[in-house]
């Protein structure tokens, strides 16, 4: 599974790298390719080329805020989750998402 996303908090000094690297990590142990950019009052780190975004399966935001440069994902599946459940539970959150895009399909 090939999954991109955006992580995004007010500030996005805490809860946007924390919900980044948990997000990671659990993907390298679903053994899926994961990248999360982290978008925050620093600017974007991680950034997701459009490349990256053409390649993935779907887009994961982890956020109630608003995402920049949305346009890069045009044509995937995008599913926003609360930030703090991607903190808690990011496997589980990797696979729900899963799950979810192929019933659409």
């Amino acid at each position: 599974m090939n999954v991109v996303g955006v992580s995004a908090c007010p500030a996005g000094l805490a809860h946007t790298p924390m919900a980044a690297k948990a997000l990671e990590k659990a993907g390298k142990e679903l053994n899926w390719n994961v990248k999360i950019e982290q978008q925050g009052m620093m600017g974007p780190v991680n950034a997701i080329s459009q490349k990256e975004a053409d390649a993935a399966d779907f887009v994961l935001i982890a956020s109630d805020q608003k995402i920049t440069s949305m346009d890069r994902f045009k044509g995937k599946p995008v599913i926003r989750v609360d930030i703090n459940t991607c903190i808690k539970a990011p496997k589980a959150v990797l696979k729900k998402c899963a799950a979810a895009i192929k019933k659409e399909n």
